[in-house]
């Protein structure tokens, strides 16, 4: 695989990034561990984690997968220089009253503190990429669709503070480069006009969703991230397992279902975006598709991502080593521009549904 490098960063990383969110829930620490270790071995040599994981959120599991990967770096000193590490400071913590007492605000101070947590957690001197998880402004993420205006007069005040914090961090040498997930074109632009403004530095990254099912990075995203030089990191890319075709018999629920998939075995997340019965019947469409071409499921929504011009790298959720070695050879599937254009009509019909 050919390393590519994230927006104004110095970071070279390989196109596909291992993410770590099931590390302390579904996954061990010794299953951690070999899967760090084999990511490696196959030339996968960046992971994206964040303070709030494990996931599904919960406070018995709050920092359990950053901890997990700081004993990996313990008990292998050299590894540590072989990976680029990227993690995210929790935004507003409504509802989740373990991060930060469920504070509705992200101030310079909470970007610090948790900089600090993360960096003890990682076992490590520095963080490569320091990301915000997701706005504190109100604003359409997480399923959402619509925009609703709002009185709030201090969005731009806010932001600048939250980079102000994150350019102390990079100053202080405890964070490489910097990036934002879960966010909008005004967020890009108005972060990258700030850093200018203030001589702050740039945003490299934006983690956002695409896949198959879900392609609004596409619907201007692409166009900012292009023209101000960021890279985009996707995350989902299998649509919390529905590209994979594994409920495509069953439902989520249903007789066959998958126990231990995510979507099967926890409630919280069917009453998200990936849970919507729209989500999962348009991507049978398209798990029929790459049927229909002789791949598998996972195959062809992964080949997907991996050769979109929009995605610098994509982010691969595993269980075990077995479907890490099916998301990498993934990557040597190319999809012809005959089979791309009956993707683009399928979309036409059936948009974006899991947001």
């Amino acid at each position: 695989m050919k390393k590519v490098t994230l927006g104004h960063s110095n970071l070279n990383v390989s196109p596909i990034c291992l993410g770590t969110m099931t590390f302390g829930e579904q996954v061990n620490q010794a299953d951690a561990h070999q899967i760090l270790a084999h990511s490696l071995a196959r030339g996968v040599d960046f992971m994206d984690t964040a303070e709030m994981y494990a996931v599904p959120p919960s406070a018995a599991t709050y920092n359990a997968t950053e901890t997990i990967i700081g004993n990996y770096f313990a008990a292998n000193p050299s590894a540590r220089a072989q990976w680029t590490v990227a993690t995210k400071v929790a935004g507003p913590a409504r509802g989740m009253p373990w991060i930060r007492g469920g504070k509705a605000e992200l101030t310079a101070q909470d970007i610090i503190t948790a900089c600090e947590g993360s960096l003890k957690r990682l076992q490590t001197d520095v963080i490569d990429l320091y990301q915000i998880h997701w706005p504190t402004r109100a604003t359409v993420m997480f399923g959402g669709v619509y925009f609703t205006p709002n009185d709030d007069a201090h969005v731009v005040d806010v932001m600048h503070e939250q980079l102000d914090a994150l350019g102390q961090l990079v100053k202080a040498g405890k964070v490489k480069a910097i990036g934002v997930s879960n966010e909008t074109p005004f967020g890009v632009h108005e972060f990258m006009r700030l850093a200018q403004q203030h001589d702050l530095p740039k945003l490299s990254t934006v983690q956002n969703p695409y896949s198959l099912i879900n392609r609004t990075a596409e619907n201007g995203l692409d166009e900012t991230m292009h023209h101000l030089g960021v890279s985009l990191l996707a995350y989902s890319p299998l649509a919390f397992g529905l590209l994979t075709g594994k409920y495509d018999a069953s439902g989520l629920q249903g007789a066959g279902a998958p126990e231990q998939a995510r979507l099967t075995k926890y409630q919280s997340m069917r009453n998200q975006r990936w849970g919507r019965p729209e989500a999962l019947e348009s991507a049978k469409l398209y798990n029929q598709l790459a049927r229909d071409h002789g791949l598998t499921p996972t195959q062809f929504a992964l080949a997907f991502c991996y050769q979109k011009w929009q995605v610098a790298s994509t982010i691969i959720g595993v269980t075990s080593v077995a479907q890490l070695d099916e998301c990498i050879d993934a990557y040597d599937v190319k999809l012809s521009d005959e089979v791309l254009k009956q993707i683009d009509a399928l979309r036409w019909t059936h948009r974006d549904y899991a947001q």
